[in-house]
């Protein structure tokens, strides 16, 4: 199929053209070892003809803290088995992360659902200036330094989804010297 006819099938232009500068880099889990990270767990209730029947969500990040990051969502009727599927479900979505001296590259900004998320490299012992579910995803990812602001809905499941997105979006300076056929130093000055 070429690719006039992959761009019909979408629905407008514009999400082709932003799935196309996406640049994920997946990882296998096997060989890493990563720490995870509970976010958030939500009790859902259903109400039955029997009464009431609880179940629990559990959203999970986890990372190596030098350079990969996934996050999972694990749905179960204990608190603990809804942990462990989401820990499963993080290590099928691994993606790898350009980290440099503990920062990110440049900025970047990146929307998921509602949720907005905008993050800016920083100068060494900052520290990670983020709120709670973006903590984890960057934490987890190894970055030290970064500068990171929710926009606009809190949603943990969204405002994840975001930073992960905005983290995938990121290019390293060698690919981007090499890819526009610049020097390294013409990269960070302009000049």
């Amino acid at each position: 199929m070429n690719d006039f006819k992959r761009l019909r099938n979408f629905k407008n232009n514009n999400e082709f053209i932003y799935m196309s500068k996406t640049t994920e880099h997946k990882v296998k889990a096997s060989e890493l070892e990563l720490k995870e990270k509970v976010v958030s767990i939500n009790r859902v209730t259903k109400t039955t003809k029997g009464g009431r029947t609880f179940s629990f969500s559990a959203l999970v990040v986890v990372g190596n803290e030098a350079g990969v990051v996934g996050h999972g969502l694990g749905k179960a009727k204990e608190v603990q088995e809804a942990i462990n599927k989401g820990i499963e479900d993080a290590k099928k979505n691994l993606i790898k992360v350009p980290v440099m001296k503990g920062t990110i590259p440049h900025d970047q900004l990146a929307k998921e659902g509602a949720a907005k998320v905008f993050i800016k490299p920083a100068a060494h012992g900052t520290g990670v200036i983020a709120g709670g579910s973006m903590r984890a995803v960057l934490e987890s990812a190894g970055v030290t330094d970064v500068l990171a602001k929710s926009l606009g809905s809190a949603n943990p499941h969204n405002v994840v989804r975001a930073t992960i997105k905005a983290l995938s979006l990121l290019r390293e300076p060698m690919r981007v010297a090499r890819t526009r056929h610049l020097s390294l130093k013409k990269v960070f000055t302009g000049q």
